[in-house]
């Protein structure tokens, strides 16, 4: 059977001695045999029982809870119980840690185009994150209403060519004019832009929207706060007018 003084002991186990000494003290740890002179010598048993101490310390509990549980006639079932826990707490970090390595991927993906608008606020980064999905249901909406358009269009014209009938054609174009006319109000009443210069979230006038050169996520804007025109990032309009910290 293995044994070990009291600096071999802690050596292996990576505590000092002075940890020791206390488990000792307060009789959470007890060596297997004390010489003549008052030497400690611990045995592979007494090794593990310190490794389940330091594992349940590092589990947040206290020496005296660790003491009880050790005592316990039910110790197994508790500690089974505690490792469930400890499991679960894991994982849930690994959820989380997997969602915030996403949201780098995400912003590392968007860099570029924040560093073209010269963004320099986090505040700003965060906003565009958190209307991202937002946005993104405005967009599909816009493409969806698009696609039933085009479905219109086509259809009409194919009436017209085939059966020779051009009215429908024309109620077809009156019905797609005023959808456009929808889309585009819709697209003007759900977005607001961020002013990379000053930081300042606002809604142009209708037709600034429809005419001013853009991107896919940014349209050249001059900003009513600071008057400077500069590519403004879109974001989803949430019913207010907000300055964002600089």
């Amino acid at each position: 059977m293995s044994e070990y003084t009291t600096g071999e002991l802690a050596k292996i186990a990576g505590v000092s001695v002075r940890t020791l000494q206390y488990y000792d003290k307060k009789e959470l740890l007890i060596p297997s045999k004390i010489q003549t002179g008052g030497k400690r010598i611990y045995t592979a048993e007494d090794l593990n029982k310190l490794k389940l101490i330091l594992l349940l310390k590092n589990l947040g509990l206290t020496l005296k809870s660790i003491a009880e549980i050790i005592d316990s006639p039910n110790s197994t079932k508790v500690l089974n119980l505690l490792l469930d826990q400890q499991e679960k707490a894991l994982k849930d970090n690994l959820k989380t840690t997997k969602e915030q390595l996403k949201l780098v991927e995400n912003i590392k993906r968007d860099l570029p185009m924040m560093s073209q608008t010269s963004l320099q606020s986090i505040d700003d980064i965060d906003k565009i994150m958190e209307n991202k999905k937002a946005l993104r249901k405005v967009h599909f909406k816009m493409l969806f209403i698009g696609i039933i358009i085009d479905i219109i269009e086509i259809a009409a014209l194919l009436w017209g060519i085939f059966k020779g009938q051009w009215m429908p054609f024309v109620f077809a174009i009156v019905l797609v004019i005023l959808l456009a006319g929808y889309v585009s109000y819709f697209y003007y009443d759900n977005t607001n832009y961020i002013c990379p210069n000053c930081n300042f979230e606002f809604k142009p006038k209708f037709w600034e929207v429809i005419l001013k050169p853009h991107n896919s996520r940014a349209r050249k804007l001059r900003c009513p706060n600071c008057h400077q025109e500069n590519y403004c990032v879109e974001i989803y309009d949430e019913k207010q007018t907000i300055k964002t910290n600089k």
